[in-house]
């Protein structure tokens, strides 16, 4: 009798389904461009583990955008960290079928658009090489709506440095040029101006608005002595470090605001990653992809 009932609980588990079966099987890929800096990375990994929390029954991978990146952390750091192509292949042979692919893109620029090209391939693919299931998540400033959003979110980051009222806010985003996602920094500017006008003031790295017109706006308020220089980006890495806050750099956005007469001004190199509002609005975005 025992022996019957052994049989009977081997052939059982032959013929149950698994509840972790490849049909049933779904994954998070986190998409960034990416970051070398170990300080930086912490921005990145933060949204990493808000995601692995929010879905513990998921499974949840990274991957980097920058190949510069990726191999510089190879040879490095002896760390492999796939880029898109390779971690959805990874994840389809692994037998997943229910990928949601989460960029962590502040706006829909060039960047955004590869991760779109990579997603659109991989939909056309049907059979054994296929997903079930293949979604896109959207950056976190795709519309007004998220801008307004995302100006609450730096009202409440800085919220006692506005308590001074003799300082302003200047926030560096990357910029993707020739490309209309840009303008979406322009809208955030509107946002912000609509809650608390002539406190912050947006420009980019790489396209408009540039540095020049962020002093040309801060001309038009002298009420305003001292500044804090901080990132519009998830992370605090090259950009923030020797572009915005380069003390060494004559052409870093620290000094040529010092050659303009502000001589208040401090730094807050912290990536956007980081905030617990932006880890919160992220993993919003993704109930609404998976919903």
């Amino acid at each position: 009798m025992q022996k019957f009932l052994s049989v009977l609980i081997l052939i059982s588990l032959f013929l149950v389904p698994s509840a972790a079966s490849a049909k049933d099987k779904s994954a998070i890929l986190i998409v960034s461009f990416g970051t070398s800096m170990p300080e930086a990375r912490k921005a990145i990994d933060n949204l990493v583990n808000a995601a692995k929390s929010s879905f513990p029954d998921c499974e949840v991978r990274l991957a980097f955008t920058s190949n510069i990146i990726r191999r510089k952390l190879a040879r490095e750091f002896n760390e492999n960290i796939s880029n898109p192509v390779e971690a959805l292949a990874r994840l389809n042979d692994e037998g997943f079928k229910d990928v949601f692919i989460m960029p962590t893109h502040i706006i829909p620029g060039e960047e955004y658009d590869e991760i779109a090209n990579v997603h659109s391939a991989f939909k056309v693919l049907k059979g054994k090489y296929g997903f079930d299931d293949l979604k896109l998540g959207k950056p976190f400033m795709n519309s007004s709506k998220d801008c307004e959003r995302m100006a609450e979110i730096l009202m409440s980051r800085f919220k006692s440095q506005l308590a001074d009222s003799e300082t302003a806010i200047v926030l560096m985003g990357h910029g993707t040029p020739h490309h209309f996602a840009n303008a979406l920094y322009s809208l955030l500017q509107v946002e912000l101006d609509k809650k608390l006008y002539g406190r912050f003031f947006v420009g980019t790295v790489e396209a408009a608005p540039e540095l020049d017109d962020v002093i040309a706006s801060l001309k038009r308020h002298p009420e305003i002595k001292k500044l804090v220089l901080s990132p519009l980006m998830i992370v605090a890495g090259d950009h923030a470090n020797n572009d915005l806050a380069g003390e060494d750099d004559e052409e870093s956005w620290l000094n040529v605001l010092k050659s303009n007469g502000y001589e208040n001004i401090s730094t807050y190199l912290v990536g956007l990653g980081e905030d617990e509002n932006i880890a919160k609005d992220f993993i919003k975005k993704l109930h609404d992809l998976m919903d």
